[in-house]
C-alpha cells in the first residue's frame, strides 16, 4: 500500500500550517513549525514574492492531502464523488474526508493523530457497529458507532490519546462515551464544523480546468 514516508515536520512548513501530524508533540516546544516557520530546504528563508493562480491552488491541494493523509489518486476519486454528489463540490469533498474511519478514530480521541489511527486500525482494534473494521478509508455513516474492541481497551498509545484530546476537544457532531470506548458519528460535519484553515473553491477551481 503507497503511503507517505517523509519527514512530517517538513510537510507543515511546506504548507505554512501546523498540520498536527505528530500528535501531541505538535503542542510542545519540540514543534519544528513553531521553531523554524518557513519552508524547509537550502533556500526556505529566502522564498517570497508572488505566486501564480495554479500554484496557489496546488498548494491548498497538497495543504488538505496532506492533512488527511490521503495520496493523489485517491484524493481525486474523492473529488469525482464530491463533484456528482447534491450540494457544494468543495463541501462534499471535506465530509467525505472527516468520515473517512481514521480521521473518525482521531477525532473521537482514540488515538493522537491520524496516521496513528490508521495504524490502530489495520492492526484491528475497532469495531464498527460491532463488526471488526480494518480500513482506514472506510466512511462512518450517520448512526454508526465506533469502539474499541474489549480486549484493545488497555493498549497504552490509545489510553494516553483519550487524556490528551482535551487540548484540541472532540467535534459537536460526534458523541462520546468514555466509559465504554464508544464514539457515535451524531450527524455529518457541516462546513461550520470544520475549522480548519481551508479554502476549498482553490481546489474545485484547480480540478475544473
Amino acid at each position: 500500500m503507497a503511503r507517505n514516508t517523509g519527514v512530517s515536520c517538513r510537510l507543515c512548513r511546506r504548507e505554512n500550517l501546523k498540520l498536527y501530524l505528530k500528535g501531541d508533540r505538535c503542542y510542545g516546544d519540540k514543534c519544528a513549525f513553531e521553531r523554524r516557520p518557513y519552508p524547509p530546504g537550502m533556500h526556505g528563508q529566502g522564498r517570497g514574492g508572488k505566486f501564480s493562480d495554479y500554484q496557489v491552488q496546488l498548494r491548498e491541494k497538497q495543504k488538505v492531502k496532506r492533512l488527511y493523509g490521503v495520496l493523489e489518486r485517491q484524493f481525486r476519486r474523492y473529488y469525482e464523488l464530491a463533484e456528482k454528489q447534491k450540494g457544494v463540490t468543495g463541501t462534499n469533498l471535506l465530509t467525505m474526508l472527516e468520515c473517512r474511519m481514521d480521521n473518525a478514530v482521531y477525532r473521537m480521541g482514540f488515538a493522537s493523530s491520524r496516521d496513528q489511527a490508521r495504524q490502530l486500525i489495520r492492526h484491528n482494534h475497532f469495531l464498527v457497529n460491532e463488526k471488526k473494521v480494518n480500513i482506514p478509508s472506510y466512511q462512518v455513516k450517520v448512526g454508526d458507532v465506533v469502539e474499541v474492541r474489549e480486549n484493545r481497551r488497555k493498549v497504552p498509545v490509545i489510553l494516553e490519546a483519550m487524556e490528551t484530546v482535551v487540548r484540541r476537544g472532540v467535534p459537536n457532531w460526534i458523541e462520546m462515551d468514555r466509559d465504554s470506548f464508544k464514539g457515535t458519528l451524531k450527524a455529518l460535519p457541516g462546513r461550520q464544523d470544520i475549522t480548519i484553515p481551508i479554502q476549498e473553491n482553490l481546489i474545485v477551481e484547480l480540478y475544473s480546468k
